[in-house]
């Protein structure tokens, strides 16, 4: 199992919120719902004009959380392990 480690906590993760599903901390916006916007090509603009509700400032910062977390040796070695 991995283990969640977040530098800004942006990106949590509460079984009373979307039934555990991670989402954006303060919203019941999912990460798997962002990272399917990103993949599609949306700016943090356009992101931000779907969920106004979401700064770009808070998307960006997201995204950087995003990429921590799966460039931490954690997630490489409890997630990816041989």
């Amino acid at each position: 199992m991995c283990h969640n480690i977040s530098m800004n906590k942006l990106i949590i993760s509460d079984p009373k919120i979307m039934g555990g599903e991670s989402v954006i901390k303060g919203t019941r916006v999912p990460i798997s719902l962002i990272l399917d916007l990103l993949r599609d090509g949306y700016s943090s603009e356009a992101i931000h004009n779907l969920y106004p509700q979401l700064s770009t400032g808070k998307i960006n910062s997201v995204i950087d959380e995003i990429h921590f977390l799966i460039n931490s040796d954690n997630f490489r070695s409890n997630c990816y392990a041989a």
